[in-house]
């Protein structure tokens, strides 16, 4: 297994035991808002690497 999926595995579990924490109590924990930053965070960071690739990808293309 890589770092990074032990990392998002390990922070799945994590959001997941917060979130049953929070259900419990009725409140959002600062576990809760840190895995939320961290997880959009991730999707800017994988959105903007895709669209890059694209872009240098359709650039590149020859039409002429």
């Amino acid at each position: 297994m890589t770092t990074t999926n032990m990392q998002f595995q390990y922070l799945w579990i994590r959001y997941q035991a917060s979130r049953e924490q929070d259900c419990e109590r009725g409140e959002v924990s600062a576990t809760t808002v840190v895995m939320a930053a961290a997880l959009i965070a991730l999707a800017i960071a994988v959105g903007a690497t895709i669209t890059s690739r694209v872009r240098d990808k359709a650039n590149s293309l020859d039409l002429g």
